[in-house]
């Protein structure tokens, strides 16, 4: 089983535009859909669409709570989340014909510090039987900044495999927790490594100083149409997707992250997981919704991945 970590969820509410946005006047929708959003719960929506059996936790709360669990039952997610005071957040992406995705993202509520608390207490009893566990986004404000580094500890000591997607101090506070895959951006990277990237030749050496230098199992960087770049012990690959013409590209990071969990949990070997990820994260842009891909889609991109040896 995948374990999904979001711990600043909400219910993503796509607006769909007739008309180009106006500022400053009153905008009629055409349409509206509500999904259980949360860059993890985009991942678990995506790795169960693989075939996984899948569960999604997390900080959840008031009747946006109860709405977003039940909206992940939908895409047959079982649920787990720990509930707090509070009203789970709603994030707004607006899709109009001039601007594309235009993203509105709520905060979120506070979290207790004796919530924090209970919620790690909780955890080795809602990751049991879990053989990945993947750990994805912001948090709620209240959470230390070390929170994924506490919760690596405990899947640690279980021998799950951990994967972390997430950014500034939530990121720099959990390496030293080893991790067995991270996938930051280039500005994340920057920031890891003191250093200014400059093309393709910068990523690959700050991948591998990444993987060095942390003892990270597997380090992949997105490089967004021209797939993604994995540094692990057995060298560095890059896997590329055919040239396409995205519908939506929200979420494709978050697809590629749940394709990583299931070749984990499949024990694929790098190379074939990195395209395997990548042709996921590819039919996924073929999606207008978030958190999904068509089978039909991702078996056509899939035999024109290409997987290069980098070095």
């Amino acid at each position: 089983m995948i374990t999904t970590v979001t711990l600043n969820a909400s219910i993503d509410k796509a607006y769909v535009m007739e008309r180009a946005i106006e500022n400053g006047t009153v905008m009629r929708v055409k349409e509206v859909r509500n999904t259980a959003g949360g860059k993890g719960l985009n991942v678990a929506k995506v790795a169960r669409i693989c075939g996984a059996d899948v569960q999604a936790t997390g900080f959840a709360g008031g009747f946006n709570g109860q709405y977003l669990e039940d909206l992940a039952r939908r895409s047959d997610v079982e649920t787990r989340f720990f509930h707090v005071e509070g009203e789970t957040r709603s994030c707004i992406n607006i899709l109009d014909p001039k601007y594309g995705s235009t993203e509105y993202l709520e905060p979120g509520f506070d979290v207790k510090a004796e919530d924090v608390d209970r919620f790690l207490e909780e955890f080795p009893s809602i990751i049991d039987g879990s053989s990945v566990v993947t750990m994805s986004g912001s948090a709620p404000r209240g959470v230390p900044a070390d929170i994924y580094k506490k919760l690596t500890g405990i899947m640690k000591q279980a021998g799950i495999k951990v994967i972390l997607d997430t950014s500034g101090s939530y990121l720099s506070e959990s390496l030293s927790g080893c991790p067995d895959m991270i996938k930051p951006n280039e500005d994340e990277i920057e920031a890891l490594l003191g250093i200014r990237v400059n093309g393709y030749e910068d990523v690959l050496r700050s991948a591998q100083e990444l993987h060095d230098t942390y003892q990270i199992p597997w380090v992949v960087i997105s490089l967004g149409a021209d797939g993604a770049v994995l540094a692990c012990e057995e060298g560095i690959f890059h896997g590329k997707p055919p040239v396409l013409t995205p519908v939506n590209t929200v979420g494709c990071g978050d697809s590629m992250t749940g394709a990583f969990a299931v070749a984990m949990e499949r024990k694929m070997k790098p190379e074939e997981a990195l395209g395997y990820a990548v042709a996921v994260s590819a039919a996924s842009a073929m999606s207008p919704l978030t958190g999904h891909f068509d089978l039909a889609v991702y078996e056509k991109i899939a035999g024109d991945v290409v997987v290069e040896v980098c070095g």
